[in-house]
């Protein structure tokens, strides 16, 4: 999953290198509007719905974070 997570967050800022961030939000290298088109992408890639009250900037800060997103709207324990 972490792999298909750096190549939605690629095709989203190619112009970043997510790998060497520990914080995509606060370094700068995703901002509110790319985080809601990266939630559309997660839901059509891996066909979940992100609940609204999960869209908090922590849950964007990294590829663990991300994958931590998804298994919980999966319904998935973390």
């Amino acid at each position: 999953m972490k792999e298909a997570i750096l190549e939605m967050l690629d095709e989203l800022r190619p112009e970043f290198d997510f790998t060497d961030s520990d914080d995509f939000v606060m370094d700068g290298l995703l901002d509110s509007f790319d985080i809601i088109s990266l939630i559309s992408m997660i839901e059509e890639n891996y066909d979940v719905k992100i609940d609204g009250l999960d869209i908090v900037p922590e849950n964007f800060s990294s590829v663990e974070a991300i994958e931590a997103l998804i298994g919980k709207s999966k319904g998935e324990a973390t």
